[in-house]
């Protein structure tokens, strides 16, 4: 006897028949009542002996229409990079050359000394000792203050704008806040003396750091000291657009030695030198926007924090401790085996399973008292 299952099709209501209150209008479906939607799948009922199974096929969930919203992966956004005024670039500054300042200084002096003829006021022997003829000795009017003036402002600003530049050394110059240039010429040079200057440093420099925080591969706190090679390539950026560009730099290895690991010399997680190259590219990046241009990042030495360094001694002497155990556990197990195998193979005696294992048992605690004395 055979028994079928037939499903049922629902009949579509009438048209003058009022629609249920809760259902679900879609586009591209029929109208679904909304407790069909959240409704249990009933328990599968054992059926008799003797039927035949009707396997039912799911129907496929009706389409609703909607297109399934899909977040689109965001790209992460860059670090952004420290920018400085782009206006603000080094730029050669206008400087005359030192025999101007000089020559500028010796009129001022020689037109105060004829002033002084002139009024009267020079010593005679410094008269008969240039020749110069008497004087009517007008005294000091107005016009010999003015003389004065001029001369002495003419000699002031000649020999106070005189500077002397050197190789590997430069000048920023500014006025009133306002950034006027850089000199870089060597010799003896005339500068405005009105001019503010800043010496700066632009030779090829090597800075050797305090010992610095940092971190290995495996979260483990450091203390790291780094060799830096850097110099200033644009002045007006390193001394204008940082308040000092020394710290600015400092500050820089600082951060990169929090973003980058770096493996304690003899760990076996990797060289030592595999930070050199990421920590120079970062420190490069950021400190080239103040006009600072680094080589390389060099860590030179390295060691545990105060506070783990006791901790990570203890786990290294145990390791070291375990190791030497187990070596001379292999070693006395290869003397045992050598010992027992040649006695038996030469026929010194015949021993049974319990004999054997009474004999390895006794070599071995003989072998590893001696060992242990040797090391001791």
């Amino acid at each position: 006897m055979t028994s079928t299952t037939t499903t049922r099709t629902p009949e579509p209501p009438d048209e003058g028949q009022p629609r249920p209150a809760r259902l679900i209008h879609t586009e591209s479906t029929t109208e679904i009542p909304v407790h069909l939607l959240f409704r249990d799948e009933p328990a599968p009922v054992p059926e008799p002996a003797g039927t035949a199974t009707v396997t039912r096929t799911p129907a496929p969930a009706p389409a609703t229409g909607e297109r399934p919203r899909l977040r689109r992966p965001v790209p992460p956004r860059p670090r952004p990079v420290a920018e400085v005024d782009p206006a603000l670039v080094e730029r050669p500054a206008r400087v005359l050359p030192g025999a101007v300042g000089v020559l500028a200084g010796a009129c001022g002096a020689a037109g105060c000394a004829v002033t002084s003829w002139w009024a009267g006021v020079l010593p005679p022997l410094v008269t008969e000792a240039l020749r110069l003829p008497v004087s009517a000795g007008a005294g000091l009017g107005p016009a010999q203050w003015a003389a004065y003036a001029g001369a002495g402002a003419l000699g002031l600003f000649g020999i106070g704008g005189l500077a002397r530049g050197r190789t590997g050394r430069a000048w920023v110059l500014g006025l009133f806040g306002r950034y006027r240039g850089t000199v870089r010429r060597t010799g003896l040079l005339w500068v405005n003396p009105l001019l503010l200057r800043r010496r700066v440093d632009v030779r090829l420099r090597h800075w050797r750091s305090e010992p610095m925080p940092a971190a290995d591969s495996s979260g483990v706190a450091l203390r790291v000291v780094v060799l830096v090679v850097w110099r200033v390539r644009d002045t007006a950026r390193a001394t204008l657009g940082v308040e000092d560009h020394e710290t600015y730099l400092r500050e820089c290895v600082e951060a990169a030695l929090a973003r980058v690991p770096v493996e304690m010399p003899g760990s076996g997680r990797g060289p030592v030198g595999a930070a050199v190259e990421p920590l120079t590219r970062l420190v490069a990046r950021d400190a080239g926007a103040v006009g600072l241009e680094v080589y390389a990042v060099q860590p030179v030495r390295a060691e545990y924090a105060p506070e783990v360094a006791a901790a990570m001694h203890r786990r290294r002497i145990a390791a070291l401790d375990a190791q030497q155990r187990a070596s001379m556990l292999t070693s006395v197990v290869d003397s045992v085996e050598d010992t027992v195998t040649r006695l038996t193979m030469r026929g010194l005696v015949e021993l049974d399973d319990y004999e054997r294992k009474a004999l390895v048992k006794d070599l071995t605690v003989a072998f590893c008292a001696g060992r242990g004395e040797q090391g001791a």
